[in-house]
């Protein structure tokens, strides 16, 4: 019996091993020029205590540690994603033909880019975070919205990303917002735009589109999505306006859901719970679902 099942054993083996020679995309095992999505992790992390030093960094208590914890971390976070940023322009049709050097030289200069778009980034979450704690009245103080509120962590990380997108590094801003959307069930495509003051309450459940603009002062509930009509074009929608523009100062209440490329909502709407919009809204708009009939059967 033992023999008969180290024979099955073996033979088990030698089938997974010789199903891994073809060219499917689940086959590729060259595993030292593929994305470490754990470094890239890893590296989001240490943005994050960059971004928002002394609370998700190590506790310190004298400026001078300070300057010198942050400084190491600003200096391995420039290595790592130099690193990160190489491979993955492997990917990348443009840079192809690029040699070693040449690509060390891009991703290089896409890092310090990125590194000097920090204070940016910051002052657009200074935005986020008074939103935040102005347009909830559960909030207890600006502490309680940063170290708790799983929206702001989704828009911290999007606009960490939005960046890298922005300077055209491939596949890296997106395994950055899947990241956050499995911690936090908020999902922003790297590439939507999205202005100051951007308020996600409760947040489960939002969706919001790679081609989404989104204005200033905007407050969004959990459950809404902003998407497209339909992605039955597949690749060949690549690069269209799929995805709604939301001007200043709308609300949109939970479950609501607003499609289409062509779809603007403009400045000072709200749109109610459990709404399906597909076409425009003029400005100081009141949008809203009928009332609804309940029954009761006992």
């Amino acid at each position: 019996m033992g023999k008969l099942n180290e024979d099955r054993v073996e033979s088990i083996v030698q089938l997974i091993l010789d199903d891994y020679t073809d060219e499917r995309a689940v086959n590729k095992t060259d595993l030292y020029n593929q994305p470490d999505k754990k470094a890239i992790i890893d590296i989001v992390e240490k943005l994050l205590k960059i971004l928002y030093p002394g609370y998700y960094s190590d506790k310190i208590y004298k400026i001078y540690s300070l300057r010198n914890n942050m400084s190491a971390t600003i200096e391995d976070v420039i290595f790592h994603l130099k690193k990160q940023i190489m491979i993955v322009l492997k990917y990348c049709g443009t840079y192809s033909e690029y040699i070693d050097n040449e690509l060390e030289e891009k991703a290089q200069n896409m890092t310090f880019d990125f590194m000097e778009k920090i204070p940016q980034i910051r002052a657009y979450l200074d935005t986020d975070i008074q939103a935040a704690y102005e347009g909830d009245p559960a909030a207890g103080s600006k502490d309680e919205v940063i170290l708790s509120y799983p929206g702001l962590y989704a828009i911290s990380v999007y606009r960490i990303a939005h960046e890298l997108f922005l300077l055209g590094v491939p596949m890296m801003p997106r395994i950055m917002t899947e990241h956050a959307h499995g911690v936090t069930g908020i999902d922003i495509h790297p590439g939507a735009t999205i202005g100051k003051y951007f308020f996600i309450d409760h947040g489960t459940g939002v969706v919001i589109g790679e081609t989404t603009v989104i204005g200033e002062h905007v407050k969004v509930y959990q459950g809404v999505t902003l998407g497209g009509l339909s992605t039955k074009g597949g690749q060949k929608l690549k690069g269209v306006k799929r995805h709604p523009t939301i001007g200043d100062y709308v609300t949109i209440y939970s479950g609501s859901s607003i499609l289409g490329g062509d779809t603007v909502i403009e400045e000072n709407v709200v749109v109610g719970g459990n709404t399906f919009v597909t076409k425009s809204i003029s400005k100081d708009t009141r949008v809203s679902v009928k009332e609804q009939e309940l029954q009761f059967k006992n």
